[in-house]
């Protein structure tokens, strides 16, 4: 059961609650980038509060934080579960509880008691932080039955045009979403903020400075495939590619899939085939959440990441956080021919572009790595690391909050 909620008298002005439903407590945009920014920054006796989905202690424990960050688990147990609904009753309690200053809202489902809360008292403000076109993928992804997907995503637009109008700033984790979400059209440009999913090192993370080495020719190329997975993200394209490469790649080639899988069908067609294939095939996670350090650590054991996503009309025009988090690290990446992915492998000369459904997709990549020195310039910073999206997000807060709020920058 999630960690109940203190009863002690509200904490002191600024308070700042983060809060979503599905995200673990130590997800890597909520609490890694926005909850770790904030309380680097504010002044004491300022507070950051992370709520969220809270997993089995034994497994993922709630992550070392600093002094000034709370925890609240809003939902233990599966997505499909009847947490969802105590999640808004846990969600309600809290916002009464600690009483922020300022909500910032990761889920479109907290939204209305969310602007309910704004309603009943004055001068609370909140920032909806959108992750994702929740409504172009409830119509194009087909979770829904065909007759339930043009309401679902009628009602979902139409909550957030609310908030839209009462927020006092939104945030996009996509460009693209400027001109995706027809709501945004009538709000003034100074209220929308792009922050996108750029990589956060980890405290003490010392980032390479040239890229990842690659094997003898003689050695197994190791291959990443992390984060979501699902039909979606590229997973069948990512093992049809490790298949040909363990021809084609003299020394073979090995596959470790890392991350949360949310497809029944699918997860057990993995677990499957990693039991039957576990002299190449690996998979971490699958039915349970990845902590992202163990992320990270597969990323430094690895030779090439696969950035795999078929077209899709709701991938096509994001930038996946996994390109931020590769290119960051130095390891040499394989992306389909997509202009807003290619052009920022190429600029760094960070991978190789090849269709992943062309039979002779294995041919290119053991060509390219057989004769294409990586990252010739070093490992990129500036438009892979989360530090100047960070400046952003405490220039947005110190507009809403006093200025006496923050650590002088």
């Amino acid at each position: 059961m999630p960690s109940p909620i203190p009863s002690s008298p509200a904490a002191a002005p600024p308070t700042i609650l983060l809060t979503s439903v599905l995200k673990p407590l130590d997800d890597t945009r909520m609490y890694g980038k926005f909850a770790r920014t904030l309380a680097e920054q504010l002044r004491p006796p300022g507070r950051v509060w992370v709520a969220g989905r809270q997993t089995q202690p034994a497994t993922r424990p709630t992550p070392p934080a600093p002094a000034n960050v709370a925890f609240a688990g809003l939902l233990a147990g599966s997505r499909l579960s009847f947490g969802r609904l105590s999640a808004q009753v846990r969600y309600w309690r809290l916002l009464r509880r600690v009483r922020p200053a300022l909500v910032v809202v990761h889920a479109p489902e907290l939204l209305p008691l969310t602007l309910l809360w704004q309603r009943l008292g004055r001068g609370r403000q909140f920032i909806y932080d959108i992750q994702e076109n929740y409504g172009l993928n409830i119509r194009s992804q087909g979770v829904y039955p065909a007759w339930l997907r043009g309401l679902l995503a009628g009602l979902l637009r139409w909550v957030e045009a609310q908030a839209a109008r009462r927020a006092a700033a939104l945030v996009l984790a996509e460009a693209s979403y400027a001109a995706e979400l027809p709501y945004l059209a009538a709000l003034p440009a100074s209220r929308v903020l792009v922050l996108e999913n750029k990589y956060q090192p980890q405290p003490g993370e010392v980032l390479p400075r040239a890229a990842r080495p690659l094997p003898p020719l003689t050695e197994p190329l190791r291959l990443l495939f992390s984060g979501t997975i699902s039909v979606l993200t590229g997973v069948r394209e990512a093992i049809l590619l490790a298949r040909q490469l363990r021809v084609a790649w003299p020394g073979g080639a090995q596959l470790t899939i890392i991350g949360f899988c949310q497809q029944p069908a699918l997860l057990a067609e993995l677990q499957q085939l990693a039991a039957t294939e576990a002299n190449w095939l690996t998979l971490i996670g699958g039915a349970e959440l990845v902590p992202h350090s163990q992320l990270v650590a597969e990323i430094g054991r690895s030779h090439l990441g696969l950035l795999a996503y078929p077209p899709h009309p709701s991938t096509e025009r994001c930038r996946p956080t996994k390109l931020f988090e590769y290119l960051a690290h130095g390891l040499p990446l394989v992306v389909p021919p997509n202009p807003l992915w290619a052009e920022l492998v190429q600029a760094y000369e960070g991978g190789v572009v090849v269709d992943f459904s062309q039979p002779t997709a294995a041919a290119q990549v053991v060509e390219a790595l057989r004769t294409t020195v990586f990252y010739p310039a070093g490992v990129p910073t500036d438009e892979v690391l989360w530090s100047g999206e960070g400046k952003k997000l405490r220039y947005l807060l110190e507009s809403l909050l006093p200025a006496t709020t923050f650590v002088p920058a």
